[in-house]
């Protein structure tokens, strides 16, 4: 998979080579319905540019955009809907066919970012207002739009997970243990000897795992009500749902993903780490193949579990659910839990980003309109399209909002070397063993020399 990557990278950089040696693209032509072009007219003089994206979430948003910064700029925006699986080749071949408008700006996924800049279909951008910095969005977001200390496209949207809690469930528990407390205070109940191995500090105040051993402490604890199933259930066989128990301790190219001399697959930390994996199976017994994303959510809707892990449209789809009657709790979110008090969780994020084609001929006005749609226009954002904004107003004080932002922030971003463009499907393989009780240390050293050896082929 990394070769055939490597391969459409250096078929991109020939073949746009070749398009700069053509000199221009002859007439222009403006996009009809999707998949149909029809021929310009000449009678308008307004600057046009083009903005492909993939997303239908985004249409309404983008159609918004394109409209209020046209009025306002004296040109047109002209946003087109991209139905295909592969954005970066159709973009490709837009660009290098004379036949075809070529996209002045997209949305684009960041660990593809490399491959675009190095392909000349992703240029640095101008960042005219100098807002893009620390001060407007978090440093996640500026790293993963960063290819070789350069940033190539403006930081858009993100996708990461989170821990999801039925809020109902955990006032209960800490009412449980409460009562408890003052039975075992007024001597009419007896402090039991597994209490007394729980760290304090493994749970908050108000009921939330702050690590692993307090989530296994409030499912030890836990007297639940009888809809109750289980305590938590997730997707065990997607890395995005569990990359949190390596994230902070596995390497691969460093915080912008683009350093190939800087990966580091086996250490002590992600040892102990995948231990505390393999650990949870023995307490929450999942089962990959029954359980996925979709069924897990179903469960925690209907009231079975206390906790699972979700992505950012969990939010909308429990806000829907409640709208309908069908989901009857309250609900919050938090950071996942540590692995421990000294073992940091880092969790998996995808930035979408919105790229300048190096061979637009509007590069200028394409800037401008990147900066309006993913910084100025962003007030509605999550309302219009039910996706988390990356720059830091895009929240607007929402509580539930402000917690994915914060687990955003400490996550960090899919890398940009295309040498490895399989790691999730061999990371996803090497968990699923470790999950069915295989041996760690042999698995890690597996993995750390078949990246090595993919890194190190030219």
């Amino acid at each position: 998979m990394h070769i055939k990557r490597r391969l459409i990278a250096i078929l991109l950089t020939i073949a746009v080579t070749a398009l700069v040696i053509q000199g221009g693209k002859g007439e222009i032509r403006f996009p009809g319905q999707e998949g149909q072009e029809e021929e310009a007219t000449w009678t308008s003089k307004k600057e046009t540019i083009y903005v492909w994206y993939t997303d239908a979430a985004l249409e309404s948003y983008v159609n918004s955009a394109a409209v209020s910064f046209g009025e306002a700029e004296g040109v047109r925006v002209i946003p087109v809907l991209k139905n295909t699986s592969n954005l970066l080749e159709d973009v490709y071949d837009a660009t290098m066919d004379p036949e075809k408008q070529t996209p002045d700006a997209y949305v684009i996924n960041n660990d593809e970012l490399g491959q675009a800049y190095l392909a000349g279909l992703a240029t640095e951008i101008q960042n005219r207002s100098g807002m893009v910095n620390e001060g407007w969005y978090p440093l996640t977001a500026l790293s993963a739009v960063t290819y070789r200390l350069k940033m190539v496209a403006y930081p858009f949207y993100y996708e990461t997970s989170i821990l999801v809690y039925n809020k109902d469930y955990i006032e209960m528990w800490v009412r449980q243990q409460e009562d408890h407390a003052n039975l075992v205070a007024q001597g009419l109940e007896e402090e039991s000897e597994s209490e007394n191995t729980w760290s304090e500090n493994c749970i908050d105040e108000n009921g939330i795992p702050l690590t692993v051993e307090g989530l296994l402490k409030f499912a030890d604890t836990f007297d639940a009500p009888e809809d109750v199933d289980g305590v938590m259930k997730w997707d065990v066989a997607d890395i995005f749902y569990n990359y949190w128990i390596v994230g902070n301790y596995l390497n691969v190219g460093g915080d912008c993903g683009d350093d190939d001399t800087n990966v580091n697959i086996y250490s002590d930390e992600t040892m102990e780490c995948l231990r505390t994996y393999q650990e949870l199976n023995q307490f929450f017994f999942i089962e990959p193949e029954s359980v996925n994303s979709e069924s897990a959510l179903q469960d925690f809707m209907e009231g079975r579990l206390v906790f699972t892990i979700g992505t950012t449209d969990v939010v909308r789809r429990l806000e829907e659910a409640k709208a309908e009657g069908v989901f009857l709790y309250d609900y919050g979110v938090a950071k996942l839990p540590d692995v421990s008090e000294t073992l940091k969780s880092r969790t998996l994020s995808v930035t979408n980003a919105l790229a300048i084609n190096g061979f637009s001929e509007h590069k200028d006005l394409a800037n401008r309109f990147a900066e309006y749609m993913t910084r100025t226009a962003m007030g509605d954002f999550y309302t219009r399209t039910g996706k988390m904004g990356t720059a830091l107003q895009a929240d607007h004080g929402d509580k539930i909002l402000a917690a994915f932002r914060e687990q955003y922030a400490n996550s960090i971003s899919l890398p940009k070397l295309m040498e490895i463009g399989n790691l999730w499907l061999q990371l996803e393989a090497l968990y699923a063993k470790v999950w069915s009780g295989e041996e760690i240390l042999p698995l890690v050293r597996a993995l750390e020399e078949q990246i090595s050896t993919q890194i190190g082929e030219e």
